[in-house]
Order: C-alpha cells, then structure tokens, then sequence
C-alpha cells in the first residue's frame, strides 16, 4: 500500500481553495462528483439540500468490492465555518495553513483528502475489498442538517467512520453525547432610563440574576453547560423591556442531561417570577448520544488498521457532536476518526503533512483488512 503524497497534498490545496460553506456547497459538490467518477465510482447527490434551502445535496458514491466482506461508508462534510472564503494554503516546514486572513478549512478537507487518495491507493495497488460507500455531507456545521437529511434505507453500510475530529490520528470516538439548546425571552417593562426608571422593569436585570444562579461550564465528566448568546436592549436611556438568552446542555448521561435543563429553566422562570413578568422558552433536542462497544466490528476494525500501521489506537469520548451522532441514532454503527488538525475554526488552523498522509493510511489499512 502507497499514499501517493504529492497528489495527496496536492488533493487538499485543491480543496481547501474551493468557496464551501453550509447550504452553499455546489462548486465543492461538483467537483467531488467529477473526482468521484473519473475513479470510477457509482455518484449520486441527495435532495438535502432542500431541507435547507440550499445549493447542493450529500454526494454518495459507491465503489463495488466482494460481497463476502463488510459494506464500511467513510464520511466526511463538505462545508466550513467563517472566514473561510478565498483561503489562500500556504506550506511552512512540512505544515499546511492559511495566510491567517482565513482558516484554513482542514476541517473537513482534510477528511475529504484522506478518502479520496484512499480509493486511488486501493485501486492502483489492487487492495481486495468489500463493497464502500463514500458520504460527504452539506450542513455539518450549520448543525448537521446533512446528516439529519440523509435516508438511511438508501445507505448498504454496515458501518461507518466519520473523518471529523482534531484528535490524534489513531483516536476512535466512540462516545459522544446528547445535546439540547435553550432559548429563554425575558420580559420586563420599557421606561425612560433618566426620567422615569422606577417605571420600568429591566429585562436584561432579570436575565443576569437567572444566569448567576445556574450552574455552568464543566459540571462532571459527563456533562456541560454554557450560555452562549445575550441580546436585549435598543438603547442606553431605555430600561430594556426584552432580553434574549441562549444556552446548551451537553451530556453523556440522560438523566444528568434532563436535570441540568430542568435546573436551567427552573432558575429562569424563578427569576421571571421574582419580578412579575413574562418567560418564554423553546427547547430544541439537537441530537441524542451514542455509545459505541469497543467489542463491535467497526472499532474492532480500526484497531486492527492502526496497529498494522504501527499507530496506538486510543478508543475515547468526546463533548463534541458531529455526523455520526445522527447516523448513530438512524442505527447504522459510527465512530470517529482523529485528523490532527490544530486550532480548528480560527485562522491558525493547521494540518501537519505527515498526518494528511497517516489519515489516508488509516482508511486504506481499513479497507485492506476488513
């Protein structure tokens, strides 16, 4: 087995200088699916992009292998976060990153990379494999609305890895947890702030003492809680009569999830109540957690990949969602590949070549030794 490394490299600069954000994936798209079929694999594009209103679906391709193996889908997304238009990649002592204007869009790039060289080292070095199916998803970080779209009766996987994680390349992400969002609206009353501020009633007032009475940040091993988002107020010499407050909860532990939401509005509408006035509240399941048995083949799998790359396989959790939460809970088997990346989602993002190559060794080990 042989990574072509310039190609690979070559692969990811291409990538990563193509405009791709959530729900405007089309030229990333287009140009997988003209890779995808110059290899010689099976391409369709799903309608998920109509959930969202956006300009491209989830490309799946499939590559016909024996049957007697396991059919194994690798994953990754197509689009990024901001500011990651124009990313121009630069390479500094084996390491690539952007001209820090931007990110450099390693996540999910790197990913894609790693697959693509993947399926040209298999065919070229005529690897015997089982049947693959190749997803990459739209909407990944606008809150895997891709994922959530896919049907799962069109998908032959038995099982899957997802390449979407900034851990160690060797790490298999089991476990992650579930995730729910709060958005609570306090009401107060509007007044003159100089004139007539005994007349009014400060939402923003309100909000504070509820959120100084939560319990937040990392509260165990399991779970976390933090309020993101404050919005209220027009003006400095109005008593704001609106303030908006936006949270999550996180955890691997249901019952531990339910309480701390239930802590969270319990402490909002006490609040509320001290003052007389108005709460809303919307309450949003984002996505359910998982645990994988480090018994199940697709973990088994890539712990026999990693050790005959000579990499140590490190099975662990994570506070963090992704693609496989959904797949996950459409019972089809996910885990979570490590990347490397560094300082994702920031303008100091960076990916070692070493490991771009590591990555594409790992998924085509997998496929050799299913």
């Amino acid at each position: 087995m042989q990574i072509n490394q310039e190609r690979l490299v070559n692969e990811f600069l291409s990538l990563v200088q193509i405009d791709s954000f959530a729900g405007e994936e089309r030229e990333m798209a287009d140009y997988l699916r003209r890779q995808l079929t110059k290899l010689g694999l099976d391409v369709t594009e799903d309608n998920a992009g109509k959930t969202i209103d956006g300009s491209a679906g989830n490309v799946i391709a499939r590559m016909q292998g024996e049957s007697d193996k396991p059919t194994i889908m690798f994953c990754a997304h197509m689009d990024r976060v901001a500011p990651g238009k124009g990313i121009k990649p630069i390479i500094e002592n084996g390491t690539i990153k952007s001209d820090g204007t931007t990110i450099l869009g390693a996540d999910d790039a790197a990913g894609i990379a790693a697959i693509l060289e993947a399926v040209r080292a298999v065919k070229e070095a005529k690897i015997p494999h089982g049947n693959l199916e190749l997803v990459f998803t739209i909407a990944e970080e606008g809150g895997l609305f891709g994922a959530k779209a896919l049907d799962r009766k069109q998908l032959e996987a038995d099982f899957a890895y997802f390449l979407d994680s900034n851990d160690q390349v060797g790490a298999i992400i089991n476990r992650a947890p579930s995730h729910q969002n709060l958005v609570f609206t306090f009401y107060g009353k509007a007044a003159h702030a100089g004139v007539s501020p005994e007349l009014g009633i400060n939402a923003i007032k309100i909000a504070a003492e509820a959120i100084a009475s939560m319990n937040l940040g990392r509260l165990d091993h399991e779970t976390t809680a933090n309020v993101g988002v404050i919005q209220g107020g027009v003006a400095t010499n109005i008593v704001p009569e609106v303030c908006t407050v936006k949270c999550e909860v996180r955890s691997l532990d249901p019952d531990k999830l339910k309480a701390q939401t239930e802590h969270m509005i319990t402490t909002a509408r006490t609040s509320a109540g001290k003052y007389g006035t108005k709460l809303d509240l919307q309450l949003t399941d984002c996505y359910s957690a998982f645990t994988i048995p480090e018994s199940h083949p697709v973990i088994e799998l890539a712990v026999k990949a990693c050790k005959a790359l000579g990499i140590t396989p490190q099975i662990k959790g994570t506070g963090g969602g992704s693609d496989a939460s959904i797949l996950n809970s459409k019972n089809l088997p996910s885990v979570v590949l490590g990347l490397n990346y560094k300082d994702a989602h920031s303008t100091r993002e960076s990916v070692a070549i070493a490991d771009l190559v590591k990555v594409a060794e790992l998924v085509t080990a997998i496929i050799e030794h299913a």
